[in-house]
């Protein structure tokens, strides 16, 4: 099985448990895993992981609020 090089997104407050991963196989499919649970990974194609980042940066499922908000 191919070994992952996980990243976390430049949003992550440091060291914190509960954030979004990104990883991609040798053929550049993207795969998701929420960091506190890595166990679970979702795959996606690039196409679909870019609709995906498109609705949640034009608010498209609503706003995304943070800790701070």
């Amino acid at each position: 099985m191919f070994d992952f090089s996980w990243q976390k997104s430049s949003f992550s407050e440091g060291g914190a448990a509960n954030c979004v991963e990104i990883a991609a196989n040798p053929a550049g499919r993207p795969h998701l895993r929420e960091s506190d649970t890595p166990a679970t990974v979702i795959a996606a194609t690039p196409e679909a992981l870019h609709a995906l980042l498109g609705g949640i940066k034009d608010e498209t499922f609503g706003r995304v609020t943070g800790p701070t908000d």
